[in-house]
């Protein structure tokens, strides 16, 4: 470890573990003092255009004045206090302005602090609703493949388990119904016969609409979401959305589920929901789901209790950002990325060793024949100063919905440059 590193770095590298890192081989990790707009401050001075927006959550892009002065008058006041048998405005606030936003009657929202806890939640609701109505058995779930929904036990078992990140965990999991995504009127046949022989084993269905995101950035089009959505409708099983990568104008719409006028009976929100500041998620049922848990029974309660839910600050965070999706227009700003990316992603398509080329949103995913490393990949980046993590077989950018025109072209031209780069193509013959 260089001499050169901050001391606290040197100090704590040891101790720490890190995601989806093979500690004893991975390049060590970048050390980052402090962000700005769209770029990330590294210890030596370099600053790092960032491709990402740190796992698409900083959807405004970092250091938002807005929503920083709403965060510091939220800690001056409160920062936290339990939901257990209290409530405070922040929390009621963003409820009514959530089940406003989303589409039908998805009007019950259930906080927790992270996306793969809302997955939990939503699949528990799910297997209660039909408890409650003393229908037993239906505790499984039907998802697809290249599905990825969270690292947590349930999470993982909905998911592509078998090929995917999680197929180690494979004997540990509840068994799940995973299918392949239709991707035509045929499959969806199919999949709507699947759906009424095993209904009574099925609690629900769950998907990522129009792009699967960490399973690898894959997209379908609107109408095999309606169709899914229908096929659940008619064999009355539950359908659940998990929109934690596609929510908040990544797809171009607020909520992906509105490009196919699905309203889903559960939908899973996280990420963007605080614009990439304070850990939150948010899982929101419908009517019909929320009033199966209403009783004078207790028992038929829902069980759940994140301890950190609704924490004040991070709903401070999540409403301040939705206050900058009324008034900076987010949504129109998407349509001209989506218009910029498409046109400068173009150039890619007759590379040597890519597959396919694709955008949608603020989404730009380069999909090639293999990549042999992406630590190696992923450190020709920052050498051009951006920071882009290619993922399986793809090189993909999800920016901040307040990156500028030059912004994308940077970005654009550092993957042209390491694409074209010896060093890289040697490595992938």
């Amino acid at each position: 470890m260089s001499a050169d590193l901050p001391e606290w770095y040197r100090e704590g590298y040891d101790n720490i573990w890190l995601p989806y890192t093979q500690m004893k081989t991975a390049p060590d990790a970048l050390p980052v003092v402090g962000t700005d707009g769209v770029y990330l401050e590294l210890a030596d001075g370099r600053r790092l255009l960032d491709g990402i927006a740190s796992w698409w959550t900083a959807c405004h892009g970092y250091n938002h004045p807005g929503m920083k002065e709403k965060m510091k008058a939220q800690i001056d006041r409160m920062s936290h206090v339990m939901l257990g048998g209290l409530v405070h405005e922040g929390a009621l606030d963003l409820s009514r302005r959530l089940a406003g936003l989303l589409p039908g009657d998805l009007n019950h929202v259930f906080f927790s602090e992270s996306g793969s806890v809302s997955v939990e939640i939503a699949l528990k609701m799910a297997v209660q609703f039909w408890l409650n109505q003393g229908i037993e058995g239906r505790a499984r779930f039907v998802g697809f493949k290249a599905g990825y929904h969270g690292d947590t036990s349930a999470a993982m078992s909905v998911g592509d388990s078998d090929d995917g990140m999680h197929k180690a965990f494979g004997g540990y999991l509840q068994q799940q119904y995973i299918r392949t995504l239709p991707q035509s009127d045929e499959d969806l046949a199919e999949l709507k016969q699947f759906l009424r022989e095993n209904k009574d084993s099925i609690a629900g269905v769950i998907m990522e609409p129009l792009i699967q995101g960490a399973g690898g950035m894959k997209f379908h089009e609107a109408e095999i979401l309606g169709g899914i959505a229908e096929a659940c409708r008619k064999a009355d099983v539950l359908f659940i959305l998990d929109e934690i990568f596609t929510g908040f104008g990544r797809t171009g719409t607020m909520f992906a589920c509105e490009q196919a006028e699905v309203v889903p009976d559960i939908i899973c929100l996280g990420k963007a929901l605080t614009a990439g500041t304070v850990a939150m998620a948010a899982t929101v049922a419908t009517d019909r789901v929320y009033e199966a848990f209403l009783s004078d029974d207790p028992e038929k309660a829902f069980m759940h209790g994140p301890t950190y839910m609704a924490n004040p600050l991070a709903c401070a965070a999540a409403n301040a950002s939705l206050d900058i999706f009324e008034e900076e227009d987010v949504l129109d700003r998407v349509k001209k990325i989506e218009g910029h990316l498409t046109q400068s992603f173009a150039q890619f398509r007759d590379k040597p060793g890519v597959v396919d080329v694709r955008v949608k949103g603020a989404v730009a995913v380069i999909q090639l024949e293999r990549i042999e490393d992406t630590a190696k990949l992923r450190e020709e980046f920052v050498r051009e100063g951006v920071w882009i993590r290619p993922l399986g077989d793809v090189i993909y950018v999800t920016p901040a919905l307040s990156i500028e025109s030059a912004e994308i072209s940077a970005l654009t031209e550092a993957i042209d440059n390491v694409l074209n780069r010896s060093s890289w193509n040697d490595s992938n013959q």
